[in-house]
């Protein structure tokens, strides 16, 4: 299977079957091989970097562990696009430098759909259909905070720049 792939899967998924909590203490390698296990047995072993999740309506409910973002980064997923999102899985994903797009249209995608997305622009080109959908755009400084790596490492850009700056 290409890279840039959907994994398709539904409403309401929960921080706990992202980042199921027996695991948590193993760190994130052992609990990113858990993630998704209890919805689809395969995901967390075939899923390839540059990948997308595909979800649903409230996407990320559940407790507020930053760790559920943090196991699909560590698989190397490209970005989660839902329907929607819980609040704290959206800013928790965007904090830890993985991408997190609102798409009203995501029932058009189907799995393993060959995708490539523009998150500046908020579409998505579904290269298998040849249809392209569009999305909530990250605005800039979101974007900027996501290319760095995440909140910390674009703090701490920022830090050295103000101080070569001086």
């Amino acid at each position: 299977m290409p890279n840039n792939r959907a994994w398709i899967f539904g409403d309401n998924i929960d921080t706990d079957v992202l980042a199921p909590g027996r695991y948590m203490k193993g760190g994130i390698e052992e609990l990113a091989r858990h993630c998704l296990e209890s919805i689809d047995q395969r995901f967390a072993n075939e899923v390839a970097p540059g990948d997308y999740l595909v979800g649903g309506r409230n996407f990320g409910m559940g407790s507020s562990r930053e760790q559920a973002a943090q196991a699909l980064k560590h698989l190397g997923v490209a970005a989660v696009i839902a329907r929607s999102f819980a609040g704290i899985f959206y800013r928790n994903a965007l904090n830890l430098g993985l991408v997190a797009l609102v798409c009203r249209d995501v029932g058009r995608i189907r799995a393993n759909d060959a995708l490539e997305v523009n998150a500046a622009a908020g579409r998505i080109v579904d290269k298998t259909t040849g249809e392209t959908l569009r999305c909530e755009p990250l605005p800039a400084h979101l974007l900027a905070m996501v290319q760095a790596g995440g909140l910390v490492p674009h703090l701490e850009q920022r830090f050295i720049r103000s101080m070569e700056n001086r």
